[in-house]
């Protein structure tokens, strides 16, 4: 019998072919050489690849029998995840192998910044004996701010907690229980940065936390602050770092990654208060160790029909072909349930209502869990690891299930508790022949909205004109409203309108339809459909 072909297309550990096993015929190409390459995917099966190699939609169609493409690594960016969707390939990466190494070196960061430990290397090799120019400072007793307490983030506060230093977080998605474990104190953002000596950034990018770390922040920071970002480029402000360093606002920083990169004619370069490396997080013996040998047991699971934790566009697996369309409508929920969240989650229950209930929908719940926490932490979210992160923050999850759904054949729900008590949820079914997916519950209204891109969700008290006044704002500031639907419970009382918009509204045009209207909930949330 012919073995299945693996096509490892950049240099990779002993430990990834050993983890691969006897199964398959594992052949080797330089993924760099691009008519190697499209020669090589003709009859491969799995493809593993680190960042070098460009699974593009040419690669991908190069292969009639590609099933599954493995990125040794996090980082997405050289596979098309829309065309291999699309042509029914699986992608699978290893979201966890280098949380360890990004750690420790937002811990160097720290304590290079701290003790000049970079310049002092270069003022040495040069002949100078220059110590009373290098005098820093301690990590004992300072106060430390840690923004985004991921699994990242959690184990920079382990480690900084040997260090004697106070600790401070931001997050708004921890329970204070949860920081309290860490050791940690939760803070505003705005105090964070007023109080803190360090601040070290562990957090996705965002278009909400993209220029995070302003200029406004920095004119709020002590004079001695030393910021570290380790974690993904823009979050700080790149103009307004360069000003608060370059004028001594603060005192120094370390970056790790860059808004473009390499950061080529970066004025950051011409700076001598600030430490620069090339996108080092992963780059440790072990990380890229774990992350072979994690896409290789990924790539076994899928070529043999089991479900692959990992994959980050198909759940993948042994799963019923009438279960399959609801995990991408729940992982889209998921990320409408954490947008309407304003505070820290502690419980999620996922609700499975109709025919869907007969059969093994364990996946649902995976994906539920995997779109709640896409756009809240910094690490790749996969179907392994969603429960770990819930877990982390503290979050009881439960899935449950009936047989009785009164208006549709099946209905998914994501109920959750928030740390102030307050309660959301959020609806979805699939209808009709085609499949659509729409949203038919928010906190309690009925509504029947096709999930899109972006959303707007907004409630307020019943009254006439309401409608005409924020149609009116969204027609001056050129934004087309596709759909729109509005429920309330009783003449008089609280109304919510869903609105689907064509583009992106900005946050003035929210604060100003906010206050026009008196809303007491407003959020705009945009959906990932990769």
């Amino acid at each position: 019998m012919t073995k299945p072909i693996v096509l490892i297309a950049e240099e990779l550990s002993p430990a990834t072919v050993d983890a691969l096993g006897p199964d398959f015929d594992v052949r080797s190409v330089d993924g760099t050489d691009r008519p190697a390459l499209l020669a090589a995917l003709a009859d491969a099966s799995a493809v593993l690849v680190r960042s070098a190699t460009q699974m593009d939609a040419e690669a991908i169609a190069a292969s009639k029998q590609l099933q599954v493409i493995a990125r040794a690594g996090v980082g997405l960016d050289n596979v098309d995840i829309p065309a291999a969707t699309t042509a029914g390939v699986m992608v699978v990466n290893a979201p966890t192998s280098n949380v360890t190494s990004a750690a420790e070196l937002a811990i160097g960061h720290l304590l290079a910044l701290a003790r000049h430990i970079p310049d002092a290397n270069a003022s040495t090799k040069r002949g100078e004996w220059k110590r009373s120019r290098f005098s820093g400072v301690e990590l004992f007793e300072k106060t430390i701010g840690i923004v985004g307490l991921g699994r990242i983030g959690t184990l920079v506060a382990q480690r900084l907690a040997g260090f004697g230093a106070n600790l401070v977080g931001y997050d708004p998605y921890v329970t204070p229980s949860r920081a309290q474990q860490l050791g940690i104190t939760l803070l505003s953002l705005e105090e964070l940065v007023k109080t803190s000596d360090f601040i070290t950034i562990h957090i996705p990018k965002t278009p909400e936390t993209t220029g995070l770390i302003d200029a406004d922040m920095f004119a709020m920071a002590k004079p001695e602050l030393r910021i570290v970002n380790a974690s993904r480029g823009g979050i700080i402000d790149e103009d307004a770092l360069y000003a608060a360093l370059k004028s001594k606002r603060i005192a120094g920083a370390g970056i790790d990654v860059f808004v473009s990169e390499p950061p080529t004619g970066s004025p950051l370069l011409e700076l001598d208060n600030i430490v620069l490396t090339p996108h080092l997080g992963a780059s440790t013996e072990e990380a890229q160790e774990k992350a072979g040998v994690s896409v290789a047991k990924s790539v076994r699971l899928a070529l043999s029909g089991e479900l692959v934790p990992d994959a980050v566009n198909v759940a993948g697996g042994i799963i019923d072909p009438y279960v399959r369309p609801g995990i991408p409508l729940v992982e889209k929920l998921g990320q409408v349930f954490s947008a309407l969240a304003d505070g820290a989650i502690i419980s999620v229950d996922i609700e499975v209502k109709g025919e869907l209930s007969e059969y093994d929908v364990k996946v649902l719940k995976l994906a539920a869990l995997k779109g709640i926490f896409t756009n809240v932490v910094s690490e790749s979210v996969s179907y392994v690891n969603a429960p770990v992160l819930a877990e982390q923050r503290g979050i009881l999850v439960r899935l449950l299930t009936d047989s009785v759904s009164e208006e549709y054949r099946n209905v998914l729900t994501l109920r959750g508790a928030l740390a102030d008590g307050s309660q959301i949820s959020v609806s979805g079914t699939l209808t009709g022949t085609k499949q659509i997916e729409k949203i038919v519950e928010i906190n309690g209204y009925d509504v029947e909205v096709p999930i899109a891109k972006h959303l707007v969700v907004f409630s307020y008290d019943d009254r006439p004109g309401i409608v005409a006044v924020y149609g009116q704002k969204f027609g001056e500031a050129g934004i087309n409203i596709a759909g729109m639907q509005i429920a309330r419970r009783a003449r008089g009382g609280k109304a919510l309108s869903v609105l689907t918009i064509d583009s992106p509204a900005p946050d003035h045009l929210l604060e100003d339809i906010r206050t026009a209207i008196r809303a007491d909930l407003l959020r705009e949330i945009d959906v990932d459909f990769d």
